[in-house]
C-alpha cells in the first residue's frame, strides 16, 4: 500500500488548512432572535476571540427574565482559540509537505475530536446560561429555563432562536470536508490498487496450482496392494498377507512389489536397478493395512514367531517403541533395514 498521498491531494489539503485563517477575519457562530417587536431580528455573533452584535440589546432584554449579562469574560476559551486554529493549520501544512497518509488520518482525527469539545463546550454555556437565572428577576417562571439551541430552531417565550454557523464557520466545515473527502478519494484508490494486485496474483496463482498439480501427478508413488490379484515380482507368488511386504518406485514410476521382504532385498541385490533409478523404497507397516513406511526409517522385528510369505519372518514398525511393544518377551530381535539388508545372501 502506497503511504504517500497525491500530489493533487497534498494541494487540496494546504488549500484546506490555509481556509482556516478565515475564522480569524470573519465570525465562526451566530445566534438570531426573531420577535414580533424585533421583526428584523437581534444578532450574537461569535468569533474565536470575541463577541459582536445586538450584544447590549439582548442583555437588556435578558435582565427582565434574570439572565447573566452576556459579556465576553464568559468564554475564557476566547484567550485560547486562536493558537488551536494556528495549531490546525499548521499541521494540515505539515500533512500537504510530508504526504504522509497518517499524518493526515491523525489531521481528521483531531478535527473530529476538536470539533465534538467545541460543540459541547458550547452546550455547557448555553445550559448553565439559560438555567442559572437571578432569583429576583422581575420576570419568573416556575420551572422554566432558558437555554438557547445548540443548533437549529427553538421557541423561547415570544422569541424565535436560531443557532448556526456563521460565514467562518461554514468556511471552517468545508474546509473539514474538503479534508475528508482527500481521505476518502486516497483510501478509495489505495483499495482498488490492493484488489488489482490481489487480482493479478489469483491468476498467477491458477498457472501455478496447475503446474503444482502437473508436477505432483507426475511424481512417483506407491500403489495399495491388491490382495489375491498382485503378485510378487521376485517369486511371482499371490501376494495375500497385509502385514508383509514392499515395494520398489523407480523416477518414472514403475512399481515393483513384494509379497515379502527377503524378495524385496533380493531383488535389490540383483543389480536389475541402479541405486540412482530408484525413487522410493517402502515396507509395509505390520501394524496397518496398505500404511508404507520408508525403508530407512522403518524398525524391524525378526523372529520365527511371525511365518511371513517367504521365510524372512521381519515386521516392520513406525517407531522402536512399536516395535518393542509387538515383541514384548518373545523370540527375535529388532533390527534396521541396513542391518537386516546385510543379512540377506
Amino acid at each position: 500500500m502506497n503511504n504517500k498521498l497525491s500530489v493533487a491531494s497534498r494541494i487540496l489539503v494546504a488549500f484546506a488548512s490555509g481556509a482556516l485563517i478565515a475564522v480569524f477575519f470573519l465570525p465562526a457562530w451566530r445566534i438570531d432572535l426573531f420577535a414580533p417587536q424585533y421583526p428584523e431580528g437581534l444578532t450574537m455573533n461569535i468569533w474565536i476571540n470575541g463577541l459582536s452584535g445586538d450584544v447590549d440589546v439582548i442583555n437588556g432584554l435578558n435582565h427582565y427574565i434574570g439572565m447573566e449579562k452576556i459579556s465576553e469574560k464568559m468564554f475564557p476559551e476566547f484567550s485560547f482559540l486562536p493558537y488551536v486554529v494556528g495549531f490546525f493549520m499548521l499541521l494540515g501544512m505539515i500533512v500537504a509537505v510530508t504526504g504522509n497518509r497518517k499524518f493526515l488520518l491523525a489531521y481528521l482525527g483531531l478535527t473530529v475530536l476538536g470539533g465534538a469539545l467545541a460543540m459541547y463546550d458550547f452546550y455547557k454555556w448555553g445550559y448553565k446560561y439559560g438555567h442559572n437565572l437571578d432569583q429576583t428577576a422581575p420576570i419568573q417562571i416556575p420551572g422554566f429555563s432558558y437555554q438557547p439551541p445548540l443548533f437549529g430552531h427553538k421557541r423561547i417565550l415570544n422569541f424565535d432562536a436560531y443557532s448556526f454557523p456563521d460565514v467562518g464557520g461554514w468556511i471552517v466545515i468545508a474546509a473539514a470536508g474538503l479534508a475528508f473527502g482527500v481521505w476518502f478519494v486516497e483510501w478509495y484508490k489505495n483499495r482498488k490498487a490492493a484488489k488489482k494486485i490481489k487480482s493479478g496474483a489469483s491468476s498467477l496463482a491458477v498457472p501455478a496450482l496447475v503446474i503444482s498439480l502437473i508436477i505432483a501427478s507426475c511424481s512417483p508413488k506407491t500403489e495399495p496392494f491388491k490382495y489375491g490379484k498382485d503378485n510378487c515380482y521376485f517369486c511371482k507368488m499371490g501376494i495375500i498377507d497385509p502385514k508383509f511386504g514392499g515395494e520398489v518406485v523407480t523416477q518414472k514410476s514403475k512399481v515393483y512389489k513384494f509379497d515379502d521382504v527377503i524378495c524385496m532385498v533380493r531383488f535389490l541385490q540383483s543389480g536389475t536397478l541402479r541405486e540412482e533409478e530408484i525413487a522410493k523404497k517402502v515396507i509395509i507397516n505390520f501394524e496397518k493395512e496398505n500404511d508404507f513406511l520408508d525403508v530407512s526409517k522403518a524398525i524391524f522385528w525378526v523372529s520365527p514367531e511371525l511365518r511371513s510369505p517367504m521365510g524372512s519372518n521381519a515386521a516392520a514398525f513406525s517407531t522402536q517403541q512399536a516395535a518393542a511393544n509387538m515383541k514384548g518377551d518373545k523370540e527375535g530381535q529388532l533390527a534396521t533395514w541396513d542391518e537386516l539388508y546385510k543379512k540377506v545372501k
